[in-house]
């Protein structure tokens, strides 16, 4: 058998990265956390939640612009 703290981290699924990021965005994560994030963190899932994320702030800001003006 093999020694657990020699396995590989398991990875957290997409709705996890979610949550990890919508709290790196905040600031409100502890460093310990952070890091236990980090190691678990898959990339393709950090990539398509920031482009998901960025693509929502940019709507919130037109639509909030629109309303400004109008």
């Amino acid at each position: 058998m093999t020694d657990p703290e020699k396995r590989e981290p398991r990875k957290l699924n997409f709705f996890q990265t979610v949550g990890a990021i919508l709290w790196a965005f905040t600031g409100l994560r502890r460093g310990r956390d952070y890091h236990l994030d980090a190691q678990k963190l898959n990339p393709v899932h950090v990539i398509l939640t920031g482009l998901i994320l960025a693509l929502v702030f940019v709507v919130i800001l037109v639509l909030l612009a629109r309303w400004a003006v109008a």
